[in-house]
């Protein structure tokens, strides 16, 4: 190589260092936008394992609590129509009695306690914080996007491997999201 040409090439270094330089406070910005996007996804993943599976216990519970008093009024009933004497009767009627007195009991205490309602608020939160996660992926790809589509550009290509930006990979579905998920709430009939 010739001294002119090592001198050219200097000089075309020295001219192109200035705008590398932004490239790489932008990188840096970028990437630490892309960082908080992901902490931001993760949050609502971990919101969506912290609320899921007790919503379905809280569920589960006020179903078979509903359940359970329905289940002793039936009872009661069968065994008052069953009934052969006096005393099975009565028996049977107090039993009848107190099943009713705990319903009465968990309607004023609770009014909003109807398992369908429970799984409707299942179903919003579900809903609701699927959508989180799903608005905040978005969020993280578009980070990733705009840093991976900066980093290839020139001249910022040229500052992204003097400093080895690295490519970040976006937040796609997996395979198996392909598949309509199975929901199951612990019941079998």
């Amino acid at each position: 190589m010739t001294r002119r040409t090592a001198v050219r090439l200097m000089i075309l270094a020295l001219a192109v260092l200035p705008l590398t330089g932004c490239s790489y406070n932008k990188f840096v910005s970028q990437e630490e936008a892309i960082k908080a996007q992901w902490a931001q996804v993760q949050n609502q993943l971990q919101r969506r394992n912290d609320l899921i599976p007790n919503l379905v216990e809280t569920v589960k519970g006020y179903a078979a609590h509903e359940e359970g008093v329905y289940k002793d009024i039936a009872d009661a009933r069968s065994k008052l129509i069953a009934a052969r004497s006096p005393e099975e009767t009565i028996q049977a009627a107090n039993q009848q009695t107190g099943a009713l007195g705990r319903l009465l009991a968990v309607v004023e205490n609770y009014p909003q306690l109807k398992a369908n309602e429970q799984f409707n608020r299942l179903m919003d939160e579900l809903s609701g914080t699927e959508n989180r996660i799903a608005v905040e992926r978005m969020r993280y790809n578009e980070a990733v996007q705009a840093y991976n589509t900066s980093r290839r550009q020139f001249p910022a290509n040229i500052t992204a491997r003097i400093f080895t930006f690295k490519d970040y990979p976006f937040f796609e579905a997996p395979e198996s999201a392909r598949e309509v998920p199975k929901v199951n709430f612990g019941t079998t009939r």
